[in-house]
């Protein structure tokens, strides 16, 4: 297989899977979207497999394959996500060993662990999307690295926190709980649901848990968007139109936790073409 095949079969997974990140990722400088493109390919594949169904052993396996694929000095020629992100790591300072965080957080996930504090739930987000935010830095770059690198991993967990709001009652049915304990019994929540899927909880004490939740988000975002002056003008574009996205997905989880609690909430192709548009622009200024 080519480099060149490589890269376009990972960019028809962003096409066809990153519904939200592809509208970044689109407006990247064509050498800077192929290498997104597999550093995003190869965390798909790490996320997919901590979701797919099946014995726990099975899942842990492969985790444990993908992680020993990291440290390979030779990709499987056959395999087009290993080749192309072997040839993107070779082009940009992306620390593939991130990714090995990547895989603890899915790890955490076959396991079902459950977190009692926000502490313990910052390190999960950190895992499983702060180290995608760093990964993704090793392909913009930075005028300041070091100063950028905290910046890129508290973006992404404030979009990870996004994630976990939208999928409440997904993860729940899956028999997941990603919020911390102490912040339910805060709110007196359970989580709990009937035979008929839904929350026993009352809608009042939900309503007040979610929006705390999200207000906890956003002064992560307050944080992670001050990356944006710290890369060039066609990288934070990128990184605003995917921040912009969650963002707004967030204002929505907001302002009505009831219907998020009782179908998974998205925003349209069009209002995520306009968001990517808005964010092309305002990197121009």
């Amino acid at each position: 297989m080519t480099v060149s095949e490589a890269y376009r079969r990972c960019e028809r997974i962003v096409r066809a899977q990153a519904r939200n990140f592809s509208y970044g990722i689109r407006l990247l400088p064509p050498p800077k979207r192929r290498a997104l493109s597999a550093v995003y390919a190869f965390a798909r594949r790490i996320d997919d497999i901590g979701d797919e169904h099946g014995p726990a052993g099975h899942r842990l396996e492969r985790l444990s394959d993908a992680r020993a694929a990291l440290g390979s000095p030779c990709p499987d020629s056959g395999d087009f996500v290993l080749v192309a992100l072997a040839d993107a790591a070779r082009r940009y300072p992306i620390r593939l060993p991130a990714f090995e965080e990547l895989i603890d957080g899915c790890t955490a996930d076959v396991r079902g662990t459950t977190y009692e504090g926000f502490d313990e739930l910052l390190a999960y987000c950190r895992c499983v999307a702060g180290s995608v935010g760093r990964l993704s830095l090793g392909v913009f770059g930075a005028e300041d690295a070091k100063r950028a690198a905290p910046l890129a991993d508290a973006l992404g967990v404030a979009l990870q926190i996004t994630n976990i709001l939208r999928d409440v009652r997904e993860d729940r049915l899956a028999g997941r709980v990603y919020l911390p304990a102490e912040d339910l019994r805060r709110f007196g929540c359970t989580l709990d649901l009937d035979a008929a899927g839904g929350f026993t909880d009352p809608p009042p004490r939900l309503t007040r848990l979610i929006r705390f939740e999200a207000e906890r988000a956003r002064l992560w975002y307050g944080r992670g968007m001050s990356l944006l002056p710290l890369l060039d003008r066609r990288s934070a574009a990128c990184t605003a139109a995917m921040a912009g996205i969650y963002l707004r997905l967030l204002d929505r989880i907001a302002a009505d936790p009831a219907e998020t609690l009782a179908a998974r909430p998205s925003l349209t192709p069009w209002e995520k073409t306009m968001v990517a548009a808005r964010a092309l622009a305002g990197a121009g200024r």
